[in-house]
């Protein structure tokens, strides 16, 4: 039986930007599963999901936020390959999901990931800033790098294996996580370089010097719930090496 890949939209009075990550996944190919987890809308975003028959699951709910939206995502899969995208992002074309399959064609790889596009969020094919991972090795962590969130891609026996998002952990629990399967757990992992998702330019954790200093404090302490130890710059490294993805947009 063919792979399958389990794709988990969380979503909030999403109305404006669902269609575009709905239409995206549902111009993929091959054996894919769509839930999208709603925190009980009041705008018509529900009603938009289910309106996309490639849909298999739509829960709408109170929750505790996009994460725990995501845990619940997470236990309603059935795949054996997990991705995230968020409902104001969708993917650059329409043959993502299949070189995300050809990856995981390996047995022995557990995870992988690309780049990503940030665009502007009216003007879709402008973009704003480019996130171009580079290939992996757990040390990069070190030296301020991740891999962007809406890339990564897990085979669901590892969230399993090791859990899914901590709460505690606010806007930093992709951080927390990623930093827990590649480095703590050291799961396989192997890079796309190709651009996956395109993302409308925003994020709660940059949007002032407050929210980027608790953000900070959040990246810390994903160190420290893993008993892992970063170097001295590992976290302000963190948002500096941002800078370089504004260049040549």
């Amino acid at each position: 039986m063919a792979l399958k890949i389990s794709i988990i939209t969380a979503t909030y009075n999403s109305q404006d930007t669902l269609k575009d990550c709905l239409d995206s996944v549902c111009r993929q190919t091959g054996n894919i599963e769509h839930l999208v987890i709603d925190g009980a809308s009041e705008d018509h975003s529900v009603d938009i999901a289910r309106s996309y028959s490639h849909v298999s699951h739509v829960v709408s709910e109170p929750d505790h936020g996009i994460y725990d939206a995501m845990n619940k995502g997470i236990g309603y899969t059935t795949g054996d390959v997990v991705g995230i995208l968020n409902s104001d992002d969708f993917y650059a074309d329409d043959q993502v999901l299949q070189k995300v399959a050809a990856v995981f064609e390996n047995p022995e790889i557990d995870s992988c990931y690309g780049d990503l596009h940030y665009v502007h969020p009216v003007d879709t094919e402008k973009v704003t800033r480019n996130w171009k991972s580079g290939r992996f090795h757990s040390g990069k962590f070190r030296w301020g790098w991740m891999p962007p969130h809406p890339t990564f891609f897990v085979r669901r026996s590892v969230y399993e294996r090791f859990g899914r998002f901590n709460l505690e952990l606010g806007s930093a629990a992709d951080y927390e996580l990623m930093l827990r399967f590649l480095v703590k757990r050291q799961i396989s992992c192997q890079y796309i370089p190709d651009v996956l998702v395109k993302m409308r330019g925003g994020g709660a954790s940059n949007a002032s010097l407050k929210n980027r200093l608790r953000a900070n404090r959040m990246d810390r302490k994903a160190w420290d719930v893993n008993q892992l130890n970063p170097y001295p710059w590992t976290i302000p490294m963190k948002p500096l090496r941002k800078v370089g993805q504004f260049i040549g947009v």
